[in-house]
Order: structure tokens, then C-alpha cells, then sequence
């Protein structure tokens, strides 16, 4: 029985209008000793999780090959591949039950949009869990070689007027994300905004898949995109295009993707749940490990997982960015992070802000709940269990559930707990 109902309260009704407060309480009365059943093995022995080929899925691979789920008692978990940002949504609508998918590595903002029903068919709600984050940094921003006499770099005003005379000419700019309101999407828009481009008008925004991103800018279809690795490595090495900025640039530390998983599911069976996340965050805690990286290039780069020659993932996993412009940083401080800085804790201050972003571009309405929406949607406590069970020292788990206030490249200041101020602050948006 689902852990909110049990409790009393109806899912839906959390969703759209509950206090953050009445979430927490519901929880809590619902597993007033802990969301798992300590000592109990798991309810099953298999979920179907989905991946992008994306470096930032490495630890569901990594969890899957070196036998981590197994070893807390679901061997059989399956990982499986998923053509598009889309088709992950359709497979989590259908659920393993129905071919589907159970949970996933994901943008840390479609469970929401999923949960609030404005991706789904028809709008009908699916209630997701965010379990835990996969990583920190990692993305970038790419720049076809047609402007690579421009060499765009962390401010996007450099491109304001080319884009303008394309725009004129009838003939706009294409910039790609993998998935509308997603955080690659949220990457690209807040750093054309920044440089006075607004994303909405002056240039078309598309949506390609990642593993498409570079074929596709090889052919001319795109004038810049928003990716993860191993994409934008491989364009460079390829010659078809360049590094204009990672992602970390734009705000140092940054959320990305997550793990989260439907909600019955989770509620239906809590240690499996655990079980799921002891392995993850247990291949979090291996991919962190520099003196993997090599192996972890090799493992994800097979033909089952990436298909993409080593070579073109282990640099950036090193914090080794060739930009393609000439500039190559051998250590770069915003290489992709899978456990260090708490990299794995799913702070709900930061959902606080991918759901600001998306009110910012219309996504959600401007009256939304974002402290009820996070509490309904973001489960930081199952994950804080699962590392205890790791014999993660309470010292090293984060103090709070709020990372506090962000700053962003451009000045822009995020306080969680006034995201309206954040929004006010913001010149080009789709609110008032």
C-alpha cells in the first residue's frame, strides 16, 4: 500500500496543494520507525531501470556489472538502454508491468513535470520518487565550428549579433537540448538569457537525444547544444565542433541527473528500495575513485552500455578538458563528481531551484507549491537510511537538507527559501 495513502492523503491532493509540513507528517506517521523494515530482505529480487548513454549513468552500469545489486539481494535488476529523454517517460508511464521501466537515471527535473502530470499523455499524473543524485557538473555547452572564429566562450553575448542576422535573414539559429524543461535545457537557456539572447525568441530552441547530438551537428542541423559527456568530448575529438564552456562554469557544484523511480514502486517494496540504493550509492562511492576512472571508461564505453571508444570518455572523467579551441585544462575543478561534496544526497534546496527555472520558463504555473511539489517528490530520507546501512559515518552525511544559497556566474543569487526573489531578479523570463 502506498505509504501516503496508508497514511491517509490522497497523492494527487500532495501534488497540487498540500503543505510541505503535511507531506513530512504523512511520511512520518505512515514509518514513524524509518521508511525500512530493518532486517527484512527485499520484497523482490528485480526492477527495471532505464539509462541514457551518459557518462553521468555510470553508476547504475557500474552497479549492474560489478555485481552491486546482487550483492544486496536483487540480482535480478535489469539496466536498460533508452533511445530518448521522451521514451524514459513512456517507459516509466508503463512501468515494468507493462513492458516499461520501474526507475531510471533521469533529469533531475522530468520526475516533477511527470509527478504534476505536464509531460505525460493527457496530463495524468504519475507520482515519481527522486531517490538520489547521480552526479554534480559534468555537462557543457557546445558551439558548432562555423563561429569558432568567435571563440564563444562563458559570456553567450558574443553570439547576440550573428544570431540576430540569422534571425533576419529568415534562417534562425538552432541550439539543442535533450528534453523540454530538462537540465540541459535549463543549462543552455540560462546562459543564452545571461548573455541577453532570449532563448524563446531569438533563437529556435530543438530537441535532439544525446547519443544524436554530434551526428547531427556533424550535418548542420544545430548551431549549438547542451549535452553530458560523452558528447561534447566527442565532437571536439572529431573536429566538428567546440567547448564554449562546461557546465560547472555556469554554476560551480551544480545538481544534475537523479535517480528516482515511480512511487508505487517504492512504496510497494521499501527494502528492495534499499537494496537499489545501498548499490548505487555504493558504485557512486567506486566511480568517485580516480584510480577507476580508466576501467570506467573501458566499462561504460562497451557496445551493451555507450558504444563510444574509451578515449572519448576518460579524459573529462579526469577533469581533463580539451576545449578545442586551443585552451586544455588538465585539472579542471568541474569534472563530473559522483560522490565527493555530497554528491549523491539529493538536496531538496536544489530541486527547489529546477523547479523555479521551470516556472521561469512557464513550465509550471508562477502560484506553485515548489516546497510542497519537493517534499511530495524528493525522498532525501530514504536515502540517508540506505547510506547509514552503507556504514556511511553520520559526520559525513550532509547537515541539512539545504546546500544554502547558490550563486550563479553572472551574480545571480538562489536562496531556497525565497525563490520568488530569484525569479524577480531575472530580466528575460516567461513570467511576469
Amino acid at each position: 500500500m502506498s505509504l501516503l495513502r496508508s497514511a491517509g492523503v490522497s497523492r494527487r491532493t500532495l501534488l497540487k496543494t498540500a503543505s510541505a509540513a503535511a507531506v513530512v507528517a504523512a511520511a512520518r506517521a505512515a514509518f514513524p520507525s524509518g521508511a525500512f523494515a530493518q532486517g527484512a530482505g527485499p520484497e523482490t529480487t528485480r526492477a527495471v531501470l532505464g539509462f541514457i548513454a551518459l557518462t553521468d549513468a555510470s553508476a547504475l552500469i557500474v552497479a549492474k556489472e560489478k555485481g552491486l545489486f546482487a550483492k544486496y539481494g536483487m540480482p535480478d535488476v535489469e539496466v536498460v538502454k533508452q533511445a530518448s529523454w521522451g521514451a524514459t517517460r513512456d517507459n516509466l508511464v508503463l512501468g515494468s508491468a507493462g513492458a516499461g521501466i520501474d526507475g531510471a537515471h533521469i533529469l533531475t527535473p522530468m520526475p516533477y513535470l511527470i509527478s504534476a502530470g505536464k509531460v505525460t499523455q493527457n496530463n495524468i499524473p504519475l507520482p515519481m520518487y527522486i531517490l538520489a543524485r547521480l552526479n554534480l557538473d559534468g555537462q557543457a555547452i557546445s558551439i558548432a565550428n562555423t563561429y569558432k572564429d568567435l571563440a564563444v566562450g562563458l559570456d553567450a553575448s558574443t553570439l547576440r549579433e550573428p544570431f540576430a542576422q540569422r534571425k533576419a535573414a529568415g534562417n534562425a539559429a538552432k541550439v539543442a537540448m535533450t528534453f523540454p524543461g530538462g537540465t540541459h535545457d535549463l543549462w543552455i537557456r540560462y546562459w543564452l538569457a545571461a548573455g541577453g539572447i532570449d532563448p524563446d525568441n531569438d533563437v529556435e530552441t530543438i530537441v535532439v537525444p544525446p547519443p544524436q547530438m554530434v551526428a547531427n551537428m556533424k550535418v548542420g542541423t544545430m548551431d549549438a547544444f547542451c549535452v553530458g559527456e560523452p558528447w561534447n568530448a566527442q565532437l571536439v575529438n572529431q573536429g566538428i565542433g567546440y567547448t564554449a564552456l562546461t557546465t560547472g562554469e555556469l554554476w560551480s557544484g551544480h545538481p544534475e541527473k537523479s535517480f528516482a523511480m515511480r512511487a508505487d514502486w517504492v512504496d510497494a517494496n521499501p527494502n528492495a528500495t534499499r537494496a537499489l540504493l545501498m548499490a548505487v550509492e555504493e558504485a557512486q562511492i567506486w566511480c568517485e575513485d580516480m584510480a577507476n576512472k580508466q576501467e570506467l571508461a573501458e566499462i561504460v564505453g562497451r557496445r551493451a552500455w555507450f558504444n563510444v571508444p574509451p578515449a572519448d570518455i576518460v579524459g573529462r572523467l579526469r577533469g581533463e578538458v580539451d576545449y578545442g579551441t586551443g585552451r586544455v585544462v588538465t585539472d579542471s575543478p568541474y569534472l563530473m563528481k559522483f560522490w565527493r561534496d555530497h554528491a549523491s544526497y539529493p538536496f531538496p534546496s536544489h530541486d527547489s531551484w529546477f523547479l523555479a527555472e521551470d516556472i521561469r520558463w512557464g513550465k509550471f504555473e508562477p502560484e506553485t507549491d515548489i516546497a510542497a511539489l519537493v517534499s511530495a517528490v524528493n525522498r532525501e530520507d530514504l536515502w540517508r537510511e540506505a547510506a547509514t546501512g552503507l556504514g556511511i559515518a553520520a559526520a559525513d552525511l550532509p547537515a541539512s537538507t539545504s546546500r544554502g544559497v547558490e550563486t550563479f556566474f553572472d551574480g545571480k543569487v538562489f536562496d531556497p527559501a525565497d525563490p520568488g526573489a530569484y525569479l524577480a531578479s531575472l530580466d528575460i523570463k516567461r513570467i511576469a
